[in-house]
Parts: structure tokens; C-alpha cells; sequence
């Protein structure tokens, strides 16, 4: 499944500094869709290059990172349980920043 998935707030510099990712991502065995908790441990294993803990707590995002799924917040469609379909847009966006 063809998806492209971007960073932004800072969470690029986890993925080698890439905003936007254009990827291919299929479901797991036997599973006919997507869902977004397959979509992040995809993203940890193979986006992720450094301090996972920065951008994950479990098998979730970490508090503070805002998640949107074609521009809709992941919140209002299900969190983990959001099935994605092919050319989904999901961007993730860190709202901490130090000051």
C-alpha cells in the first residue's frame, strides 16, 4: 500500500532530517487493511533512525505528538484502530518545543 508519511515539528530530525516519505507498506499476515498501530511499528523499524522513544511511548505516538489522517486528526477516526487505504496522507507533527 502506497502512502506518504511526513514529520514536522521537529520530528524530521529522527528520520535523517526527511520531511516527506513516500512509502510502500503492506498489512500484515493475513490482514486485508492497514491499520495505524501496523503503520507505526513499520515507521520505528524502518523511518526512525535515532531516539525512537522521542517519537513512540508503547505502541503508540508519545503525548504531544499530533497525528492527522488526510488532514483529519486520528483522534476522531479510531487512534490505533484508523485503517488506512492506498495514497493516505499521514503526518505526524511533534506540539512540544523547548524554549
Amino acid at each position: 500500500m502506497q502512502l506518504t508519511l511526513e514529520f514536522g515539528g521537529g520530528l524530521e530530525l529522527l528520520c535523517d532530517s526527511v520531511k516527506i516519505h513516500q512509502v510502500n507498506v503492506d498489512p500484515q499476515d493475513g490482514e486485508k487493511k492497514l491499520t495505524m498501530k501496523q503503520l507505526l511499528g513499520w515507521v520505528r523499524s524502518n523511518l526512525i533512525k535515532e531516539r525512537p522513544e522521542m517519537f513512540m511511548k508503547g505502541d503508540s505516538v508519545r503525548p504531544g505528538v499530533l497525528v492527522l489522517v488526510n488532514d483529519c486528526d486520528w483522534e476522531l477516526s479510531g487512534q490505533l484502530d484508523t485503517t488506512l487505504d492506498e495514497k493516505d496522507v499521514v503526518v505526524f507533527i511533534s506540539t512540544l518545543h523547548g524554549g
